[in-house]
């Protein structure tokens, strides 16, 4: 087992903070970050800002101005050894003269996975792997997970009243949390490829699915509709967004007037009449998105719960009760038996604004029901 000073946590701790500066611009690519270090001197820094431009490595090496022969490198993400939009980060490193390269996480992409071993260890460079890892991970889980279990991460969120109401039940929903809460969201939406969202949805708010906050972005996750029988009107308000909006359904009637407002239409397997979630989340991996924000009706949310594929919600609570004349937050028909409950893991709690905001995900010991 390999052993790390408190100077390598250190500094590759300053590594992951580097890393965190891509959280809402370097999608589909991960957040990666690189501090150079000679003789216990920070000689470069450097982090991946968006897709096509300078990776960590790289950016790092420009910063130190050509001073790092002899220096350590300590990277969040295995370097790339394949050449892409730029330049393998491996060859890089070598070109640069560095003597020991650290990173934390492994890239399970088949193109990476084991070459930087050659390239970096062929060169003389001593490589150590695995420090801070978990953290490294848990800062890229959605690209992590999309190259490994071929699906993006999905994170579920839900804004409810304290007695777990989503809506009156005319359908009446605006404003249940307050401004902070809200805002908070907009940074969740910052932080993922797409936002999803159901037809019904669509159809009873007619919502925007942007991120309002410009200074968040450099471009607008993919907005994503599962509609099975295309009802969602050419007038509705997501399709004169910038960026792109993705349907997803069953029967493509309907098709050309959404593709002509701009959309793309893609037809899914059918799950027992409606559209097959698996292969929708299929298709945004091969799409390269990494995360998937769903904010969506209790349909749609208790089905992606009962089958299985949500790996972290997030509640806001407002301190308030709405009554019995609501819509709860999430609609399971199969769940009829206590032991059909999901349990949750609470992963933080914490106040936003007057609200509460529970972060919370499926316990790994626990299956999911279907609900059909």
């Amino acid at each position: 087992m390999m052993t790390f000073s408190k100077s390598d946590h250190q500094h590759m701790a300053r590594a992951l903070q580097l890393a965190r500066k891509g959280l809402t611009t370097a999608h589909p690519n991960p957040r990666v970050g690189c501090v150079l270090v000679r003789h216990e001197v920070v000689i470069g820094e450097g982090w991946h800002r968006a897709a096509g431009e300078a990776h960590a490595e790289v950016d790092a090496i420009a910063a130190a101005g050509g001073s790092a022969e002899g220096a350590t490198a300590y990277v969040t993400l295995e370097p790339c050894a394949t050449s892409g939009r730029t330049g393998p980060c491996t060859e890089a490193l070598v070109r640069a003269g560095v003597a020991r390269v650290v990173f934390a996480a492994d890239d399970p992409s088949q193109h990476a996975a084991g070459r930087r071993s050659s390239v970096l260890e062929d060169a003389g460079i001593v490589v150590s792997a695995g420090l801070m890892k978990a953290e490294a991970c848990r800062l890229n889980e959605g690209f992590l997970t999309r190259i490994s279990r071929h699906r993006p991460f999905v994170r579920l969120k839900v804004a409810a009243s304290i007695d777990g109401a989503t809506a009156m039940r005319n359908g009446e929903s605006q404003w249940i949390t307050g401004q902070a809460a809200r805002q908070d969201v907009q940074r969740l939406r910052a932080m993922s490829g797409a936002v999803m969202t159901g037809v019904g949805t669509v159809l009873a708010d007619d919502p925007l699915l942007t991120v309002r906050d410009a200074s968040l972005v450099l471009r607008q996750p993919l907005r994503v509709v599962v509609d099975s029988r295309l009802r969602t009107p050419p007038a509705a308000k997501l399709l004169a967004q910038s960026g792109s909006t993705a349907f997803f359904c069953t029967e493509d009637r309907g098709r050309e007037a959404l593709e002509k407002a701009g959309a793309a239409v893609y037809r899914v397997a059918t799950d027992r009449g409606r559209v097959d979630l698996a292969d929708v989340l299929r298709r945004l991996a091969a799409l390269g998105i990494n995360d998937v924000l769903v904010e969506a009706g209790p349909g749609l949310s208790g089905s992606l719960l009962a089958g299985g594929h949500v790996d972290e919600l997030v509640i806001y609570q407002a301190p308030h009760m709405m009554g019995s004349e609501t819509m709860g937050i999430i609609t399971t028909p199969g769940w009829t038996a206590l032991c059909h409950r999901l349990q949750l893991d609470l992963e933080d709690v914490r106040r936003v604004g007057s609200d509460l905001k529970i972060v919370a995900r499926p316990a790994p010991t626990d299956a999911a029901v279907d609900g059909g």
